[in-house]
């Protein structure tokens, strides 16, 4: 089989084009970048090894398996992040989160800063390529996530700190900004389906999706400086619900941001100065 009839035979799977071009580089060892190097050999031979491999790939791509889990890495706001089964993968919608994030660093000196329910670590390792000085925490109830994430910052060269907590159970500091991509899924929700890859932990939080968001909420302003903000990232019908929790736990300013697709997609308050 060459390199042209092993695409061809992806697409007869129904694969796109770009995920059977990356899912060959890996059956051949070769970088994601050497797209253009597959065109110029795509009369080249697969051996049985590379074959076996690629049909493995594919097939396990057209079940619906992640491609970031395939390949083993995802790239979130210029980060090479390792991921697996362990940890969902990083979106590029929550790359408005770390924007935002960024924004309220901006005038803020050796900020400190926490993300909760951190994953991959995508969010804290984002922030902290961003703001070398920021004094980085980054929690997760999942020690299989803590060990994806603590091996992307040691990969990355980046210091955060990492702990096992149930959000903001058992955290004693205060900080600048506690920023999060929780659960948000409601139980019933139809997309669940499309997720099945994905640990179920990690996307749902009870008969509305925002039992996760209410427990934060709740548990941030005991947890922020005087002028500290909370930034979440909660579901594509959750901004008015998420704003209300807020206003009602004591937040000011409180607003949403829209992702790369236009849905509000974070909202955020900030912690009014105490008298």
């Amino acid at each position: 089989m060459t390199l042209a009839q092993a695409l061809a035979a992806a697409a007869h799977l129904g694969l796109e084009r770009l995920d059977a071009q990356l899912l060959l580089l890996q059956a051949l060892g070769r970088p994601a970048g050497d797209r253009a190097w597959l065109l110029a050999h795509d009369g080249d031979a697969l051996d049985d090894a590379q074959q076996r491999q690629f049909t493995l790939l594919c097939a396990r791509r057209a079940a619906g398996e992640p491609l970031a889990y395939l390949a083993g890495r995802k790239e979130f706001f210029g980060l090479d992040l390792m991921v697996d089964a362990r940890v969902l993968v990083p979106r590029p919608d929550t790359e408005t989160l770390v924007e935002w994030a960024l924004e309220v660093l901006a005038t803020r000196p050796s900020p400190r800063v926490i993300d909760l329910g951190t994953g991959s670590g995508a969010i804290a390792l984002a922030i902290k390529s961003r703001r070398p000085d920021a004094r980085m925490l980054a929690t997760d109830r999942s020690h299989d996530a803590l060990k994806v994430a603590t091996a992307n910052a040691q990969a990355l060269g980046l210091a955060v700190e990492f702990r096992p907590a149930a959000w903001l159970e058992g955290i004693a500091e205060r900080f600048d900004l506690i920023v999060s991509n929780p659960p948000y899924v409601a139980t019933d929700d139809p997309h669940l389906g499309a997720l099945s890859h994905e640990p179920p932990n990690a996307l749902v939080a009870g008969p509305d999706g925002l039992d996760d968001l209410r427990t934060i909420i709740g548990q941030a302003p005991a947890r922020l400086r005087p002028s500290g903000w909370l930034l979440v990232e909660h579901g594509y019908d959750q901004a008015a619900a998420v704003r209300e929790l807020m206003a009602s736990a004591g937040f000011s300013q409180v607003a949403s941001r829209r992702d790369l697709g236009g849905i509000e997609r974070c909202s955020g308050g900030c912690r009014l100065e105490l008298g």
